[in-house]
C-alpha cells in the first residue's frame, strides 16, 4: 500500500503544473497593469488551433522535473522486479525509461491549447497573433480588438457596445 501512495504523489509531482494562463487575450502580467496600451480593430482572416510549450525557451526544455521524476519513479518500479545482477539491470532500464517517459509526459502537460489569427487591420496590413484559446473563440470574418504595448498584442472579439 505504501509504494501505490507513493507512486501516486511521484506521478502527481512529475504531472506538473504550468500557468499557461498568461498566454491567453484576457490575463494581463502585473506589467502590463496600469500601463498605456494602443487600440486598433480588424477582422479576422483565418483561425488555425495551435499549442504553445510553456515550458520551453530557446527550443531548449530547461525544466528537468519530468526527467527526474520519471527517472525516480522508473527506478523504484525497476527495484521491485527480481533479484541480485536482475533487480540492478531492472532499476537502471526502469530509471532510464523512466526518465525519457517523464520528459514526454512533462512536454505534454506544459501545453497550452492556443489559436493562431491571421487578422486584416482596419489600415490594410495583415497581422498574425498566438494567443491562449480555442478555435471555437474565433471565426473568419469576425471583428476583434486589438491591444498592444508595443511589444505583446493580443485580440479580443469586438462586441456591438464597444464604440471607436
Amino acid at each position: 500500500m505504501k509504494k501505490i501512495v507513493t507512486l501516486a504523489i511521484l506521478a502527481a509531482i512529475l504531472s506538473g503544473c504550468s500557468n499557461s494562463d498568461i498566454y491567453s487575450g484576457d490575463v494581463y502580467t502585473a506589467d502590463q497593469a496600469k500601463q498605456v496600451q494602443q487600440v486598433s480593430y480588424g477582422t479576422v482572416v483565418s483561425v488555425r488551433p495551435v499549442k504553445i510549450q510553456a515550458n520551453n525557451t530557446n527550443g531548449k526544455n530547461e525544466n528537468i522535473v519530468g526527467s527526474l521524476g520519471g527517472a525516480v519513479l522508473g527506478g523504484v518500479l525497476g527495484n521491485a522486479v527480481g533479484n541480485g545482477s536482475g533487480r540492478v539491470l531492472a532499476t537502471a532500464t526502469g530509471a532510464i525509461g523512466g526518465a525519457i517517459l517523464g520528459d514526454v509526459i512533462q512536454d505534454k502537460t506544459s501545453q497550452a491549447s492556443a489559436v493562431e489569427l491571421e487578422i486584416k487591420q482596419e489600415k490594410g496590413s495583415n497581422i498574425v497573433i498566438v494567443q491562449k484559446g480555442s478555435a471555437k473563440d474565433f471565426f473568419a470574418g469576425q471583428a476583434v480588438r486589438l491591444v498592444t504595448n508595443g511589444k505583446q498584442i493580443s485580440a479580443s472579439p469586438r462586441y456591438s457596445n464597444q464604440s471607436r
